[in-house]
């Protein structure tokens, strides 16, 4: 039997392994524990090794490049149709056999260390802002049984609910006020834990020149950066600035049938965590635009363009559409490994 692929269903403990011939056909099946498991690996002939894009695949990915097999990540979504029957183990270790003879299914790439460590501090930091949210939104329940309305905003509704427990004079019960002080005491904390992160990341994305090239471009601050750069890994995977836009799930959702062709709001696909930093940015944007012509200083080709469509469909599509604009930027900046130039056609044109 020659042993050229080798489908792997990872598991905390115990490993599902589907080994297959050069035709594909699965010839062998291995139920085996962590520690089975690299062994088993490590001597094991080099093989092409596949793996569902998930929990530990990663750190997998690495170990067993390390041995010197050929590691691919398949995204978890493609795998299932190709599964059959019952699903087991075994079923989905055969079936990432069966979906990598699919050209069309694009790879994940492996993480470094450094970008998994920028991955994970950024899930940290949303879980101290997520836990950070939820004591303020307990402090103004809280408060709102007292006929106290805390204004929206963390550091606004902190500063209200500190004034409204320095007065004696409201129905603010006793026994609830040091509860009260220490959720404050513990939202501080919280806070200043998100800046011992965004330090971190600042020191970790110090040296990459990716990630300081992103920062030149309008509403991409150090979180969407490193986000970018610790998601995307290699921007070259995606052949041009609208795969990575459909990717990121911009894009318009179509229902097309026949001659008919439908068109709807964004998919919304992909990774919600790096959209999110990009709608934000692209308000700052919008924002900064009207500071700027308020202020009647000159504008670049960007923030003009984004004044118009704002002008011309509103304010949300305005947003939509300048967070188009800011992903295709980023990769075109990253893809050519160039600087951000505002009026960079125009200049480009002048050459």
């Amino acid at each position: 039997m020659n042993a050229t692929t080798i489908g792997i269903d990872l598991a905390k403990n115990c490993f599902q392994l589907a080994v297959a011939d050069e035709r594909y056909r699965v010839q062998r099946r291995e139920r085996l524990t962590r520690k089975r498991f690299a062994e088993f690996m490590a001597n094991h002939p080099k093989s092409l090794v596949l793996m569902e894009a998930c929990g530990s695949a990663n750190y997998w990915g690495r170990e067993l490049t390390a041995m010197g097999h050929e590691v691919k990540l398949i995204p978890a979504q493609y795998t299932r149709a190709y599964v059959k029957r019952n699903k087991t183990d075994a079923v989905d270790a055969a079936a990432l056999i069966e979906a990598s003879r699919n050209e069309e299914i694009r790879p994940v790439p492996i993480k470094t260390i450094d970008q998994q460590g920028m991955q994970q501090l950024h899930r940290v930091r949303e879980q101290y802002k997520r836990t950070r949210n939820a004591r303020m939104n307990l402090v103004r329940g809280i408060l709102r049984e007292y006929g106290i309305d805390v204004p929206l905003g963390i550091q606004r509704g902190k500063a209200a609910v500190r004034e409204a427990l320095e007065l004696a004079d409201n129905d603010i019960s006793n026994a609830i006020r040091p509860c009260i002080q220490n959720l404050l005491h513990e939202m501080d904390e919280l806070h200043e834990h998100m800046k011992q992160v965004e330090r971190s990341l600042a020191s970790l994305s110090k040296e990459d020149p990716v990630v300081q090239r992103q920062l030149q471009t309008p509403g991409v601050g150090l979180l969407t950066a490193t986000a970018m750069r610790a998601g995307v890994v290699d921007v070259q995977r995606f052949p041009t600035a609208q795969h990575f836009a459909c990717w990121l799930g911009l894009t318009s959702r179509e229902c097309s049938s026949g001659e008919k062709r439908r068109l709807g709001g964004i998919s919304k696909r992909g990774d919600v965590y790096l959209r999110t930093l990009l709608v934000n940015g692209a308000r700052a944007v919008l924002q900064r635009a009207k500071i700027v012509k308020q202020a009647g200083k000159p504008l670049d080709r960007l923030r003009s363009w984004a004044l118009e469509i704002e002008a011309r469909a509103g304010y949300n599509k305005a947003t939509i559409a300048v967070v188009n604009k800011l992903a295709r930027i980023i990769w075109a900046t990253w893809k050519y490994e160039r600087s951000f130039d505002g009026d960079w056609s125009v200049n480009n044109a002048k050459t």
